[in-house]
């Protein structure tokens, strides 16, 4: 059977890639608080309470709504659960709190039609609802492929109806984790088989005259999640669909990895101007991921609202503007022939040669090796300013992972050290580490006597005038108004070149990506080092009728959450050969550790322990965030493992996809563990589940001895 996604799809899923621009999607009301069409980015969480603990999920509820909350969804894992949503809406009715409530089912059927005749909007997962998802593997014939669909049709039909009735909104939440198996069987764990496993479910309500739906494709790994979502919007815009966007990344984990992975995935979606509402999924106490939702969705409140619409016969609205992404477009002027088709013969996706590069899947641009340093298939370097500090003080390298001991008179290097400094005009009265690289502005570099491990930074005007460049590596500031002129075509494209891209435009994460695709279009292979400012101001798009509104970056959170959407939608697309985050106000440490945060959400460099932990809810069997902070503390130094983390069976081996070990509640004290998704013990006591956990990843040669500080 053809993908029948893949045979068709067309090259739209974004207003444009040059600029800002919303997508457009139908409104849906959730109680009084609507979403998509033009209505701002809404904000929503979730409870970790026991469902039957009333007054704790209310108090939670309340909790959340003044951290920020415009929804809050409850689990109703059985029809006890559903029913008793009803007494904390009234429950939160009678404190204040009309807060539109949304039932979370996985499994129940029956549940799900007893929460929307409570409740405002149920979430169902299409993985599991009327579908099997056992983990294994069958091969489907095309007529017992559709006997599958007219089964899972005859039983999804009575919840349409109760919403119908009810006036009740519907999210169709495909998670990457659990897909089932007869998608499984026919497209693999795919972003593909994410889409199809939504668009089935879609075309269903459809046929059923149901339209109040809101569409999610998350997973916990933000490259899959992107690829999923501009997947499913180009394939909704081919079947005449703009149904609203919720964005989240599943099991991001906590502290500062769970912000930066979240805001890589959300964030690239964000600045392609797809998402309604957003739910940042943190291993913590619900209220706390309101404020991180909040930060990026703000970003973005103020950003004109530029759109065309157009009608499709029998729809709502649909907003589309000409400049939408054609891979025969040219970046910088903006003209565009009409896009070749994405797919192959066989309903793979192309890879024809006019396609300068595919939003679709994964692919690193082609870029020249550098002494086995920068480019090709190295990974991405990481560049810090050290020049406004004390650098008369070797301890000044500790902030950026280079350890100095005076007593034995030697640097000790972490898994995050970075691979440049950068001192513009200033020397430091210490040597440097051997394998540690020193950038010097160029009239600086010219004067040093010894330039073992110096390089030059040049503008292009230096660079192009210079008669002395060095031997090994010369990094060139360019920007997007650079190329195409005649000084930018007078570079001499050799094997000591680096670009350094910088931007200070309002939407520069698309001014860069235009170099990007520019450069690919050229066939220009240098290797780009990404950078961007923050901490003087970050402008926002006014309003109509206000001047440019200048936000402060001054704090530790938003400038992860920034640095992480402007250079992470880059490097999920294949652009960058290494980073610079400019931030004169934060300190050189969280620089560093947001730099290797970003390449490791990414997957472009790892340099420690992944932790796929979910964010609790009430059918959460331990306590999560203690649980997953005792799991840190003993295998936190085990580089490149990826670990997941889960409540229970339902965010268990499925949702933990991409992790290599999984530590899973399987019932009161009990923990089942996983190599992959294949269970190695099941029942295990809590109290010795983690020494367990630890003897597999020994028996499987995986486990090392942390070092001894």
């Amino acid at each position: 059977m053809n993908n029948p996604i893949l045979t068709s799809l067309p090259g739209i899923y974004c207003n444009s890639q040059s600029t800002y621009s919303r997508f457009l999607t139908r409104e849906v009301k959730i109680g009084e608080i609507a979403m998509g069409g033009t209505n701002p980015i809404r904000i929503q969480s979730m409870t970790t309470t026991d469902t039957m603990d009333t007054i704790g999920t209310v108090e939670q509820s309340i909790r959340m709504v003044e951290a920020g909350c415009e929804y809050v969804r409850i689990t109703a894992p059985s029809i006890k659960e559903a029913r008793n949503l009803g007494v904390i809406k009234k429950e939160l009715l009678r404190r204040g709190y009309n807060v539109p409530l949304i039932a979370d089912i996985h499994f129940t059927p029956n549940a799900a039609e007893e929460a929307a005749r409570i409740v405002e909007k149920v979430r169902i997962n299409p993985g599991n609802y009327a579908d099997k998802k056992k983990f294994e593997n069958f091969e489907y014939t095309d007529l017992e492929y559709k006997a599958e669909l007219d089964r899972i049709y005859q039983k999804f039909t009575p919840l349409v109806k109760v919403c119908k009735e009810y006036g009740t909104a519907m999210r169709i939440g495909t998670n990457h984790g659990s897909l089932s198996d007869r998608i499984m069987s026919h497209y693999g764990d795919t972003p593909q088989g994410m889409v199809e496993s939504a668009m089935e479910f879609m075309r269903m309500c459809e046929d059923l005259n149901y339209y109040n739906m809101v569409i999610s494709m998350k997973s916990s790994n933000p490259q899959v999640m992107v690829q999923a979502y501009r997947l499913l919007v180009a394939t909704m815009i081919k079947e005449g669909m703009n149904y609203p966007l919720h964005l989240g990344v599943t099991e991001a984990g906590d502290g500062e990895d769970g912000r930066i992975k979240s805001a890589v995935g959300i964030g690239a979606l964000l600045e392609d101007g797809l998402g309604d509402t957003i739910r940042v999924s943190l291993t913590e106490e619900p209220e706390a991921e309101a404020p991180v939702a909040i930060a990026m969705a703000e970003r973005y409140a103020v950003r004109e609202l530029s759109v065309t619409s157009y009608q499709l016969p029998g729809k709502a609205d649909k907003e589309l503007s000409p400049d939408s992404y054609r891979v025969t477009s040219d970046p910088i002027s903006g003209k565009a022939s009409s896009p070749p088709s994405l797919v192959t013969g066989n309903g793979s996706l192309a890879t024809d040669p006019n396609y300068l590069h595919s939003p679709f899947q994964y692919n690193k641009r082609i870029t020249t090796e550098l002494n086995t340093f920068i480019g090709g298939h190295q990974v991405p370097r990481v560049i810090i300013d050290l020049s406004a500090k004390n650098l008369r003080d070797p301890a000044v390298l500790g902030d950026v992972g280079y350890i100095y001991s005076p007593i034995l008179d030697k640097y000790n290097m972490g898994e995050q050290s970075t691979d440049f400094v950068y001192l513009a005009d200033q020397l430091p009265s210490f040597s440097f580490p051997g394998n540690l690289k020193q950038l010097y502005n160029y009239f600086t570099w010219k004067t040093l006597t010894d330039k073992t491990n110096c390089h030059p930074l040049y503008t292009l005007q230096e660079y192009i005038e210079s008669e002395e460049k060095d031997a090994s590596l010369n990094l060139v500031l360019i920007s997007h108004s650079d190329i195409g002129t005649e000084l930018f075509d007078r570079i001499p494209l050799d094997n000591t070149l680096v670009f350094v891209l910088e931007t200070k435009e309002i939407c520069g994460m698309q001014e860069q990506r235009g170099v990007f695709l520019r450069f690919v279009e050229m066939g220009i292979e240098v290797p780009v080092i990404i950078k961007r400012s923050y901490g003087l101001r970050v402008i926002s798009y006014p309003l109509p009728g206000q001047t440019d509104i200048e936000v402060p970056v001054t704090d530790a959170d938003r400038f992860q959450l920034y640095s992480a959407t402007d250079i992470g939608g880059l490097m999920l697309d294949g652009f960058g050969d290494g980073i610079w985050l400019d931030a004169p106000k934060i300190w050189p440490k969280t620089i560093l550790t947001t730099s290797f945060g970003i390449l490791q959400a990414t997957r472009s460099r790892i340099s420690k322990t992944e932790y796929i932990s979910c964010p609790s809810c009430g059918r959460t069997l331990f306590d999560l965030q203690i649980t997953t902070q005792m799991i840190r503390s003993r295998t936190d130094h085990l580089k490149g493992l990826k670990i997941g983390i889960m409540g229970c069976i339902v965010n268990g081996p499925g949702e933990m996809a991409d992790a290599d070990y999984g530590y899973v509640g399987t019932g009161p004290g009990k923990i089942t563990l996983y190599r992959g998704k294949e269970v190695v013990k099941k029942n295990v006591n809590t109290e010795n589940a983690l020494d367990e956990l630890i003897g597999i990843i020994k028996e499987d040669g995986n486990w090392v001895e942390p070092e001894i500080a």
